[in-house]
């Protein structure tokens, strides 16, 4: 089995977050590993077109960032104590950037959340973890939003 010394988290900074950290600290510890946390800011790039000035956007998307940036350090510093962690906010399409910045740190392995999307959402909104995990040349571990058990009903 390969040794894990640096693992990539990806997260979006929702409540799901934590779970998703939690999962990384974890393997960090048990492998001593260190941890590249990401989030990516969408780029808004292809909205130039519309009538919108380009500095406006450019001035919307440095907002984003910075208010991500500030949020990513808060984020490490109460889910990855004990653990050696940096923050990282990047702009793109998530699929893309998690991936190229992946190999740009070299890491062993990807841990993310995903949002269990199904039907016409999953069509309307596409799956990130899914791009990540089908294009990935190393381990990915996804991690799915806690829900409670519910037993299913039975058949008739």
């Amino acid at each position: 089995m390969k040794e894990v010394k640096k693992i990539l988290c990806a997260v979006d900074l929702s409540e799901h977050s934590k779970e998703v950290a939690a999962h990384a600290s974890m393997l960090a510890k048990a492998f001593g590993a260190s941890v590249v946390v990401v989030y990516t800011a969408p780029s808004l790039s292809q909205y130039v077109g519309f009538h919108v000035p380009p500095n406006t956007i450019e001035n919307f998307v440095g907002e984003i960032v910075t208010g991500a940036e500030q949020s990513m350090e808060a984020f490490v510093t109460e889910n990855f104590a004990g653990v050696e962690a940096r923050g990282q906010v990047l702009i793109g399409y998530a699929a893309e950037e998690i991936l190229n910045r992946a190999h740009e740190e070299k890491v062993d392995i990807i841990v993310m959340g995903t949002h269990g999307r199904k039907g016409i959402d999953r069509i309307l909104f596409g799956s990130v973890a899914e791009k990540v995990v089908k294009n990935a040349d190393m381990p990915v571990l996804t991690i799915r939003p806690s829900q409670p058990f519910k037993p299913a009903k039975p058949c008739k």
